[in-house]
């Protein structure tokens, strides 16, 4: 049986022979695909009509296999279990997860999921697709769960059980708290909302008791931030080692323009290199010794280090090595030494013609999409193989700019400028902001990362609720998930600023990750982002800020209003934008 979806797709129900079988995308249910599995169609339809495997004969490129369960099992499993009413009230997450967790899966489908299972044994992902996920404007990207199991447990009951656990918690996770604050700066109802899921095999291979890919990516057809000789339409890239959960989290990767493969990202020194190379990663957790934790997205997957990944041997085609008495970086890992994660053999070298492949998939997708892409995907390459597995995960489409800005680079200095930057992502002219949130630097502190993410949250949903945008700053990486490179914030946390500025400090100075879940909800609801740096040419005006009226202040975080709005010009063409005084 066989059905049609978005983009003519043709998509075969669901074989209980799931690794027998020779459909790699298949359906359980009625209703729709969601956003993120409609974009896998397509992206499996345009591997096998655009990708010419002669053209990488060292490549082997395919969507992982997956199931799809449709929206319309998450409408029966709501309403058999009268659900709405604790989905969408104020009770504590917590509580909304047992409830979810302690109702019945619809009886139809439960004899395809124990099929499933009774014949599938690698780890799989079980991975949110809702009706909003992947839109271009306003997406959910990165406020629904996946979750992550082993599968490996030796009774089919038990493996069975913790695929129908994942699977509610993927339902449950569209009624979490940070999806409904999402929700509240969003023009969407959580009650439109309708999510399917997706049961996928996990891209990668074992070693001990860890399953990863060798390294996950995300390639954008825009780059932001260029540096170098690099331009905005020649794309970005982020690679890391490990579960792309270090990208999506706004964790440290390295970042390449496709155009540019060689060239290194502006460091100073080795030293600085070494202090911003990723040094730990996460894999799903093989053993059998994990607490059992089913309200926790991540119970089975587990950050490890650098030192984890050398004894695995999978640092081969992807790290160089510190060589002290020389002080340089050494290409691969033969030597001993500090280990850097910098994929010198795939870029400088261009194994298995990755970057080549890189640039063929955005160039391809975005003629299809007929604008900037987003691709996210996991690299595997078997120890007893010549060939690079390049197991695609995600395409969505990217939001750049609309209208033209005019901003002669005399504005950016003078009197009157709060803060001005030649780093800058957004495009157009902001008037409307009085109001101000900004991170005291005389308190600030990289320990306390989680109390001001607290702080922000509060005045945030006081200013979200009277609808007033406002103008956020602060220090280090907004989003990032490691509360040392910045502000631990979800996007519903500070959903109501139009404006953002990062401000680095003398020992948080990262770039910002354009492959993170949180940078994709900037361009999509078009917030323009300053960088600043501690040591370059523009300052903000901390004085002036000081100055105004304050609406509240606490031990970290400064709210002030403005007796006239601020006047924000951003030039998303050139990547500049000043913000002046009233």
């Amino acid at each position: 049986m066989k059905t049609s979806d978005n983009n003519n797709n043709i998509i075969s129900g669901f074989n209980r022979d799931f690794l027998e079988s020779r459909e790699e995308f298949t359906w359980i249910g009625e209703g729709a695909l969601g956003g993120k599995a409609s974009g896998l169609a397509l992206a499996d339809k345009i591997i096998k009509e655009k990708i010419e495997s002669k053209e990488f004969p060292d490549v082997i490129i395919n969507i992982p296999r997956l199931v799809v369960l449709r929206t319309g099992l998450f409408d029966a499993f709501l309403q058999r279990n009268n659900l709405f009413e604790i989905a969408y009230s104020d009770e504590r997450d917590e509580d909304i997860i047992l409830a979810f967790l302690q109702a019945d899966m619809p009886s139809e489908i439960l004899g395809d999921l124990r099929g499933l299972i009774e014949n599938v044994r690698v780890p799989l992902a079980v991975r949110s697709s809702s009706m909003l996920e992947d839109a271009k404007n306003e997406p959910f990207s990165g406020i629904y769960a996946t979750k992550m199991i082993p599968n490996n447990q030796t009774s089919t009951d038990e493996r069975f059980l913790k695929l129908i656990e994942a699977i509610k918690f993927v339902y449950v996770s569209t009624f979490l708290k940070v999806s409904k604050d999402y929700f509240k700066v969003s023009s969407h109802s959580i009650k439109e909302e309708k999510m399917a899921v997706i049961i996928q095999e996990i891209a990668g291979q074992k070693f001990n008791d860890r399953f990863y890919p060798n390294f996950s990516g995300v390639a954008r057809s825009y780059n932001f931030f260029p540096h170098g000789k690099a331009k905005p339409e020649q794309g970005a890239v982020g690679l890391a080692l490990g579960l792309g959960k270090t990208i999506v989290d706004g964790g440290l990767v390295w970042n390449y323009s496709p155009a540019f493969p060689k060239s290194v990202p502006p460091f100073g020194d080795t030293n600085a290199l070494l202090n911003n190379t990723q040094t730990n990663f996460w894999a799903v957790n093989m053993s059998h010794s994990i607490e059992y934790d089913a309200t926790k997205e991540e119970e089975y997957m587990t950050q490890y280090n650098l030192s984890d990944a050398d004894y695995d041997d999978t640092l081969k085609y992807i790290a160089s090595t510190y060589d002290a008495p020389s002080d340089r970086i050494v290409m691969g890992v033969a030597e001993s030494g500090a280990r850097v994660i910098n994929f010198c053999r795939l870029l400088t070298m261009n194994e298995f013609h990755f970057n080549d492949l890189i640039k063929k998939l955005l160039e391809v997708y975005e003629e299809e999409l007929k604008g900037p892409v987003e691709i996210e995907f996991a690299v595997t390459i078997p120890r007893d193989s010549q060939k690079l597995h390049f197991g695609f995960l995600q395409v969505r489409p990217a939001a750049v700019f609309g209208e033209k800005v005019e901003l002669d680079e005399k504005e950016l200095y003078g009197k009157n400028v709060l803060a001005a930057s030649k780093l800058v992502m957004g495009n157009g002219v902001i008037e409307n902001i009085y109001d101000v949130v900004f991170l005291k630097p005389e308190t600030f502190d990289k320990k306390d990362t989680h109390k001001i993410a607290s702080e922000i949250d509060s005045i945030n949903r006081s200013l979200v609720k009277e609808k007033l945008p406002y103008l956020l700053i602060g220090f280090g990486r907004w989003g990032s998930s490691d509360p040392w490179l910045g502000i631990p914030v979800k996007w519903g946390q500070i959903g109501g600023a139009s404006v953002i500025i990062e401000s680095t400090l003398f020992d948080i100075n990262v770039e910002l990750s354009q492959g993170s879940h949180f940078f994709h909800n900037l361009t999509s609801f078009n917030v323009s982002y300053f960088s600043i740096t501690f040591d370059g040419e523009f300052a903000i005006d901390w004085n002036w800020l000081n100055l105004q009226d304050i609406v509240v202040e606490m031990n970290f975080v400064k709210h002030i209003k403005l007796a006239q709005p601020l006047k924000i010009k951003v030039d998303g063409r050139k990547s500049r934008g000043v913000i002046k005084k009233c």
